[in-house]
């Protein structure tokens, strides 16, 4: 799968109805540059850099043009959207050295029986279950040595994640293709975009007309594609930050809203609050969830990233903000998918890529010199097909055979374990909430209604499965923050002075850009402006 027909199929799954010739338009006016292997790695993530960045400008300037902006051409390349993919790693304050995002317990340990184990700790309360469940010190060697004593892989997986803890076995793509929640996922489409609700043409209230000045936001046109449209962004970490930041970078006003009690990394702060107010309410108590609701009246785009039910134990599911807000585009993003046995299961991008066989496959590659070998690349197509294809008896089956097989296929045909190289199924799935936000937006301009758009990392991380391996993919070069000094931007910050990568997408007559700089988390009221 290349680049442009990535795009394509974004375009097309997102634009059911539209015509050949509507597709074709919009297609065309996109300008893709260069390929895969953009990254060391059997995986096609240029690919989905690309693709999932280009789908987000190329969204914003059809939405800007629908409001009465020009018609303009959309830019992107590879190496800009790499940089995109790895803008943590490029995060620099004040001229210093990159910021170390792990804790040290946040890895691979070797099991009892052999097998990889995934743990991640880069929150206290998420070290603090672990070393319970362990009965252990917190060093490194601590963990390490329990989980090798006493531990086989699987039951460790399981009595982890009984525990609301964040881990994952480094399971063989049949391996995952063999679970329920493989099929859950493979059942679903990458993204969907769906109606739930009414509202006017533009997202108006009941009354037809928006509270600020008397027209919706897709009537009062702006110079930017989503000047005037406002977004709740109830986010942290990664993904969902990265589509708040997305849609705050094409003009809309976005809010950041976090509990004052909820722990975030400090680097990711700075890297996706840039574009962002930032305000805290606390949803255990009763006054800031009224303070919320007061918010929603006015709000056009909901995003957050709460396992699926949690927010809606606080009075906000999707279906009760459409009753409350008409019109409101609610967006969804969590780890493992809405469907399935783990859709409640806290997870992250690197958790995904051990659960799913990213990590396994990239590992194999890395033992045989950089080139997968074409026994275990037909293995991993295979069993993407089984789980597409809800083939769980075959999968089964496969996956029985990897574990009878120890040492040679569930684990050890690697010594050290390998991930992608950059948090790939974080950003795409941030990328890729923010295209079909934009697309739901435009849709409600088009033909009213409220929607609800449901991403997650996993349903991302199936779709790279699927586009197809490049056997020696590992033997590209990487690339070095000394041959990116052009996708870098620096501005003074309260934080200091920061160097962060620029929006990737190229919009001719709507640049992308970030109105303000990044603000510690509770610098704003949780209010919009008047």
């Amino acid at each position: 799968m290349t680049p442009r027909d990535a795009l394509e199929y974004l375009w097309m799954l997102a634009h059911p109805h539209d015509s050949a010739e509507d597709h074709l338009a919009a297609l065309d006016s996109v300008d893709i540059e260069g390929g895969d292997p953009g990254l060391p790695s059997v995986f096609r993530v240029g690919t989905l850099a690309v693709a999932s960045i280009g789908a987000a400008g190329l969204a914003a300037a059809r939405f800007h043009r629908l409001r009465g902006g020009p018609e303009q051409r959309v830019g992107i390349d590879v190496r800009r959207a790499l940089a995109a993919f790895r803008s943590e790693r490029y995060l620099s304050v004040d001229g210093g050295a990159p910021f170390e995002l792990r804790h040290p317990v946040t890895g691979y340990f070797e099991t009892r029986d052999g097998r990889w184990i995934q743990l991640h700790a880069n929150f206290a309360h998420h070290l603090c279950g672990i070393l319970r469940v362990l009965g252990c010190g917190e060093s490194r060697d601590d963990v390490a040595r329990a989980i090798r004593t006493h531990w086989d892989g699987a039951a460790l997986d399981e009595a982890l994640a009984q525990a609301g803890l964040c881990a994952a076995l480094v399971r063989t793509p049949r391996e995952w293709a063999a679970l329920e929640q493989a099929q859950a996922v493979a059942g679903l489409p990458l993204f969907e975009i769906e109606r739930i609700g009414e509202g006017d043409e533009g997202g108006a209230g009941d009354d037809g007309r928006d509270s600020r000045d008397g027209r919706t936001p897709a009537q009062r046109p702006g110079a930017r594609p989503l000047e005037g449209v406002r977004v709740l962004d109830l986010t942290r970490i990664i993904a969902g930050p990265v589509a708040g930041r997305v849609l705050a970078h094409h003009g809309a006003d976005v809010l950041l809203v976090n509990g004052p009690h909820l722990p975030n990394i400090a680097p990711l702060v700075i890297d996706n609050g840039r574009g962002k107010r930032s305000a805290t309410l606390d949803l255990r108590e009763a006054a800031d969830r009224a303070q919320l609701h007061a918010l929603v009246h006015d709000t056009d785009v909901f995003l957050q990233g709460y396992r699926p039910g949690a927010l809606a134990a606080h009075g906000f599911a999707p279906e009760a903000l459409a009753r409350e807000r008409p019109g409101i585009v609610c967006v969804s993003i969590c780890a493992y998918s809405h469907r399935g046995p783990w859709r409640e299961r806290r997870g992250f991008d690197s958790l995904v890529q051990s659960a799913s066989g990213i990590v396994w496959a990239e590992s194999v590659a890395a033992a045989h010199g950089g080139v997968m070998p074409a026994a275990q690349a037909a293995q991993a197509a295979q069993a993407a097909q089984a789980a597409q294809a809800a083939q769980a008896a075959q999968a089964a089956q496969a996956a029985q055979a990897d574990a009878s097989a120890g040492k040679s296929s569930a684990g050890k045909s690697f010594d050290t374990p390998r991930p992608l190289l950059c948090q790939a199924l974080d950003h795409a799935t941030g990328y890729l909430a923010a295209f079909a936000a934009m697309v739901a937006l435009a849709r409600r301009a088009q033909e009213g209604g409220s929607w609800h758009v449901r991403v997650s990392l996993a349903q991302t991380g199936h779709w790279l499965q699927t586009m197809g391996m490049l056997a020696d993919g590992q033997r590209a070069p990487d690339l070095r923050a000394q041959d990116l000094a052009d996708c870098f931007e620096e501005r003074d910050t309260p934080f200091g002075r920061v160097r962060a990568v620029a929006p990737a997408e190229r919009l001719e007559r709507t640049p992308a850009f970030y109105a303000r700089s990044s603000v510690p988390i509770g610098t704003d009221a949780p209010q919009w402006p008047a």
